[in-house]
């Protein structure tokens, strides 16, 4: 198996963790930022896996240097694909949450939020929101699995 979808499946355990087990023990908004930089840590290996590959193809020279410009080259590789595409800006998005200044609600209960004031929207990440995007997250690993080695692992 590829290094790199391996490492992603570790972290997408880690994830699971988080989520399942210190978020039911510990519900703060440090733990939700802690799973959110695993999620985004998980499309890094991801990206990383399609870039190798796409070097090894002949269709890429070097690979970029920042997660940004990696981003932007695996969007460009595979602009065909609208799985990809919105997985893609999904990954943009969590980039930007967490680049972003936040706010705390309810922490140490069931419906601790973190809170994120934009110009234009205000977004509002809960501990079911975490498990939804787990559950994406994953979907996306099993499906870049099957075009990168040409199987699906079975979870």
């Amino acid at each position: 198996m590829d290094e790199y979808l391996l490492e992603a499946r570790e972290e997408l355990k880690r994830l699971e963790h988080i989520i399942y087990v210190s978020l039911k023990y510990t519900r703060t908004v440090d733990v939700i930022v802690n799973a959110l930089n695993r999620m985004v840590s998980t499309y890094d290996l991801i990206i990383e896996a399609f870039l190798e590959k796409a070097k090894e193809e002949g269709k890429l020279d070097s690979l970029p240097k920042s997660p940004a410009l990696r981003g932007k080259k695996f969007g460009e590789l595979y602009s065909e694909d609208p799985n990809i595409q919105k997985n893609l800006v999904f990954y943009s998005f969590l980039r930007a949450v967490l680049k972003a200044p936040y706010q705390k609600r309810q922490e140490f209960r069931r419906h601790v939020t973190l809170i994120i004031d934009r110009e234009d929207n205000t977004i509002e990440i809960e501990i079911d929101h975490l498990v939804n995007c787990e559950k994406f997250l994953h979907k996306f690993l099993l499906y870049s699995r099957k075009l990168i080695e040409g199987f699906q692992e079975e979870d």
